[in-house]
């Protein structure tokens, strides 16, 4: 491979700056001919570097989705807190309408 760095030393730690994950060349499904110790090894050797970063695309996936769900659950609060303050905001004013009106009265 002539990319430099590696998956344990990667060039750079930023993912929007690595190289992109590039579909596997090799047939869906496909099983290796070689059962014998020594092919263990070579196949062990053999793994794509897209096998390699799956993990970490899932876990880059799975931080998506947590920022995610983070950010709907602050709108949500953000959406019972504004609801609170309308309700005391009205509250406030009927109690003013009424100490107005009370005011008039007198």
């Amino acid at each position: 491979m002539n990319t430099a760095g590696t998956i344990d030393r990667p060039l750079t730690h930023d993912p929007q700056k690595q190289a992109p994950m590039k579909p596997s060349t090799e047939p869906v499904g496909s099983a290796t001919q070689d059962c014998t110790p020594h092919g263990a090894k070579d196949s062990r050797q053999n793994r794509t570097r897209e096998m390699q970063l799956i993990p970490e695309a899932m876990a880059r996936a799975h931080m998506h989705e947590r920022l995610q769900e983070a950010e709907r659950d602050r709108r949500a609060a953000r959406l019972v807190a504004a609801r609170r303050m309308q309700r005391k905001a009205e509250r406030a004013s009927r109690r003013a309408r009424r100490a107005l009106a009370m005011a008039v009265m007198q």
